[in-house]
Order: structure tokens, then sequence, then C-alpha cells
């Protein structure tokens, strides 16, 4: 297995894309904390299809756009494994509306959930990785909106775009302690983000795609374990799209 005696954090783990991540580590070896903010429900869910399969992962609450429960988080998960080996920054929220009429908290919300969080989960993990001396992999998960940009989603593609100048800037810091930073831009996926989209954009989107379809969520999971794993140790700062041609 390419994880085994790893130890992976999973923000935003209780569903969608980040469930179908935390699953595919935990099948690769990896022992995951499954980090949700509001679904204890769901997080256990996640939990027990793990364990159901063989593998270990622990539910962690936290609110990861706040710096002090990101911290928290991290503390929960060296206090439980021992050590972080593998962060996957993928909690996300939208507020979609033009920017006409966009409110201040819907702008606040969207980069706080989405970005501000990927800061203060990056923070948190930094010391504990280099202390170790074994490495590390952080994969954030932004957006092909943060490539194409969006009509009413100024906020969101913001967010998106801010994560990959990030992960080229915190790959060039932490390199040398062969911590490798990479950024995965998924395409569209039925998630709960993407199920208040119109007819109209959704059958927009289908033709602008080149291989005809939506993705399905485990296609951008096999990247992320890819990429948490030794087999990917030469790849950092690095901006690799999931989206079946729509931005290329």
């Amino acid at each position: 297995m390419l994880l085994e005696g790893k130890v992976a954090i999973v923000t935003g783990a209780s569903r969608g894309l980040g469930r179908a991540t935390a699953e595919e580590l935990a099948s690769e070896g990896a022992k995951v904390v499954v980090n949700y903010n509001a679904s204890a429900s769901a997080a256990e869910e996640v939990v027990a299809a793990i364990v159901e399969k063989g593998g270990q992962a622990v539910a962690v609450q936290a609110d990861v756009s706040q710096f002090d429960e990101a911290q928290a988080l991290v503390k929960s998960a060296l206090s439980t494994y021992g050590q972080i080996d593998i962060l996957v920054n993928n909690a996300g929220t939208t507020r979609d509306t033009l920017l006409m009429m966009m409110k201040e908290e819907q702008w606040d919300k969207v980069i706080d959930t989405n970005l501000k969080s990927v800061f203060n989960c990056c923070k948190a993990v930094m010391r504990p990785m280099i202390r170790r001396k074994q490495g590390g992999r952080i994969i954030n998960i932004s957006s092909v909106v943060a490539l194409m940009g969006q009509a009413g989603q100024s906020n969101y593609a913001a967010s998106k775009a801010g994560i990959l100048g990030f992960t080229k800037s915190l790959a060039r810091e932490i390199g040398s302690r062969h911590i490798t930073v990479n950024a995965v831009t998924p395409g569209f996926f039925p998630t709960a983000l993407t199920e208040v989209l119109s007819d109209e954009v959704t059958e927009k989107t289908m033709q602008m795609i080149s291989l005809g379809r939506w993705g399905e969520l485990p296609e951008v999971a096999y990247l992320v374990a890819f990429l948490a794993s030794e087999k990917a140790a030469y790849i950092t700062g690095q901006t690799i799209s999931v989206d079946g041609g729509i931005a290329m």
C-alpha cells in the first residue's frame, strides 16, 4: 500500500470530495483524521466505512477557518496518532451571487473558509512535520474556477486562486525539509457545492468539457493519494487539474 504507516488529516472530510479522499487514503494504508465542522453523524459514517474495510480513522470537530481550532485539530491528531505526514486542505464553501449584490459577510465567509483555513492548517502542521524529519505532503484542493473564473463566484474564484499562489510560495519555503506542497484543481463533480447550480449552468459546463461528462469523486481522490505518496517525492509547487479538459 502506498501510504502504510502514514497519518493524514483531511479537512472537510464528512462528505463529497473530502469523504472520497479520506476513504482513498485509508485504503492505501494511512490512518486518517476525518475533520468536520457541523456534520458529526456524517463524519462518523466516514470513520465507520473506513474501519469496516480494515482501516483506521477518527473524527475530529474543528472549524478550520478559525486559527485556534485548526491548532486544536492538529494537537488532537498528534495526541491520537503521534505524527502527521499528510495534510489535505479540502474544507470549502460557496456564497454565490453577482458582485453588485454580494454582501461583505458573503465575501468574508468564503475567503475565511476556503483560503484562510489553508493558512491556518498549514501553519499548524509545519513544526510537527519539520521536527519529525521524515518529510511530509501537503495537498491543497483548489478549483478549476481559479483558472477560468465563473460569473457569480468572484469570492469563490478569489479564494481558490489564492490557494495556488500560496501553494507555490510554501513549496519554496519548505522544500529543503522534504515537504512537498501541491494544489489540485477539480473541475465539475457531483457535490453539495455543485448541487445548487442551475440546469442552464450545468448544461453549459457539460458542453465545455472535452470528455463530455462530469467527473466522479474517486478520480480526484486517486490523484491526491498519489501526491501523498513517496512516488510523488519530486513533485512540488504544482497545480494539477482533474477536470476532463475544461480548462486546458
